[in-house]
């Protein structure tokens, strides 16, 4: 199994437990996770918000934070990045920020999903989830 093939594994894995309830268990895993995601050779928008969603799950918002940060200086409209900063300001209680992430994605979504990039195929049910939770609060 490849390094990235690794990682995968501990992110649909603690993704589950975290739906599931299980928040220790989801915990546990969560820094063999991230560890996972550190010793890939190269890292891109997928894997840090992997990375960040994991790290958001184990209660780390500024690894989060500072993933999708990352993503988004990189690629400004990323809809990943986007989506982990409204989630981490969320966690954070930084409702204006959320709100001003939320308006961006609802802004760039047309144009990034004519990307049809490997990576919003991959996490096409979380873009689809926080593109309707957008319009619910923006509007």
């Amino acid at each position: 199994m490849s390094p990235r093939e690794r990682a995968n594994r501990l992110y649909d894995r603690i993704m589950r437990l975290a739906s599931e309830g299980q928040k220790d268990s989801a915990t546990f895993f969560a820094q063999m996770g991230i560890s996972a995601y550190l010793m890939l050779p190269q890292q891109d928008a997928d894997s840090r918000y992997d990375m960040g969603r994991i790290a958001e799950v184990a209660g780390a918002l500024p690894v989060a934070q500072a993933q999708a940060d990352t993503i988004l200086a990189r690629h400004p409209n990323h809809l990943l990045g986007l989506i982990l900063a409204i989630s981490t300001a969320d966690d954070a209680g930084d409702k204006a920020t959320a709100r001003r992430m939320q308006q961006k994605l609802l802004a760039a979504q047309s144009a990034e999903l004519a990307r049809n990039s490997p990576e919003y195929q991959q996490h096409q049910n979380e873009i689809v989830a926080a593109i309707e939770q957008a319009k619910k609060d923006v509007h």
